[in-house]
């Protein structure tokens, strides 16, 4: 497993070590003492969630003002357009967004750590994203900054669509300057 420095502050890619020959291949996505070494990181996942959603879906921007979650996200089907916002006002990069390609094909993660939100398009037919949480799912907490806040800025790779699927709960998320940060 490698781990490479994002863009933005404590966000890492992840490269897990891929065994593979003629029959197919090996891989063991998560391994909390090679994460440790790897990564300086010792976290602990309470939750793990798995999403099915069509091309042209963007879920996100969500995160949780109380009992943030950390996110080790990958992609075991199709192809999806991964982003972050960093929330933390203390931070070097407050206000800055990151995107990656996550696929079944480069088998890439993201941690996202507490402090962000975090959403995806889905560019294949269908794609399967599986995260790992490092606290629960806690509904009242639960925010949504706009996917295509113009103070953000994300460039989502949204080619010949007229206009992404969202959810009723996303399309009517904050604005980054109304959305409560972390300190």
């Amino acid at each position: 497993m490698k781990a490479s420095p994002g863009s933005l502050k404590d966000v890492l890619l992840i490269e897990p070590t891929i065994l593979g020959d003629a029959r197919g291949y090996f891989v063991e996505s998560w391994n909390a003492r090679t994460f440790r070494d790897v990564t300086g990181l010792d976290v602990s996942f309470v939750q793990d969630n798995e999403a099915r959603s069509k091309r042209g879906v963007l879920r996100g921007l969500h995160y949780q003002v109380e009992q943030p979650q950390g996110k080790l996200v990958r992609v075991i089907r199709g192809e999806v357009f991964d982003a972050c916002v960093d929330l933390r006002e203390s931070s070097p990069t407050f206000g800055k967004w990151s995107g990656v390609e996550l696929s079944e094909e480069n088998h890439l993660q993201l941690w996202v750590p507490p402090g962000f939100a975090h959403g995806y398009l889905v560019h294949s037919e269908y794609a399967i994203v599986l995260y790992k949480t490092t606290d629960f799912y806690a509904p009242e907490h639960e925010r949504t900054i706009l996917w295509n806040d113009p103070d953000i800025g994300i460039v989502w790779p949204i080619d010949g669509w007229r206009k992404p699927a969202v959810s009723a709960k996303d399309a009517a998320g904050l604005r980054f300057a109304d959305a409560p940060k972390f300190s």
